[in-house]
């Protein structure tokens, strides 16, 4: 018999290639906010769950606007992701120095639909579809009257 009340069952494995292919295509994607939130909700509940493993600090490659930056180094399975630290994580983890460029996640075939699909359904966030596009507004020539009128 099916319980319908529990949610679904991801292995790591599925779990980690997903994570993986929406954090390649979050980089380059015109909807990367939404991406960034699913990616980050998805790391949270599985460091919750023991799914995933925070291993230490990281300077940042790309700086923002300071010198230095430290990202937390998360492994998941096979693969390992990067994410912003908090403050109990600065003064928990080690730090692990600059990032080793050696260190590579395999290389992976798995369609960005379907991995969307995996972290929405794991984490919960739906997608924003009724998100309103700024409407063009349609130009009007200037109307010129003379002085006095």
């Amino acid at each position: 018999m099916k319980q319908t009340n529990k949610e679904p069952n991801f292995p790591i494995d599925k779990l980690s290639k997903a994570l993986f292919i929406i954090n390649r295509h979050a980089k380059t994607a015109p909807d990367s906010k939404f991406l960034y939130k699913l990616k980050h909700e998805a790391i949270k509940k599985m460091l919750t769950e023991g799914k995933a493993k925070k291993i230490g600090l990281h300077f940042s490659r790309n700086p923002k606007f300071s010198q230095q930056q430290l990202d937390v180094l998360i492994s998941c399975g096979n693969y390992y992701f990067h994410i912003p630290p908090t403050k109990d994580d600065i003064h928990s983890l080690e730090n692990l120095g600059k990032l080793d460029e050696h260190v590579r996640n395999p290389k992976t075939v798995f369609p960005l639909k379907e991995a969307k699909r995996i972290l929405q359904l794991y984490t919960g966030i739906k997608a924003n579809s009724n998100v309103m596009k700024s409407p063009h507004i349609r130009y009007q020539k200037p109307v010129f009257k003379r002085l006095g009128e």
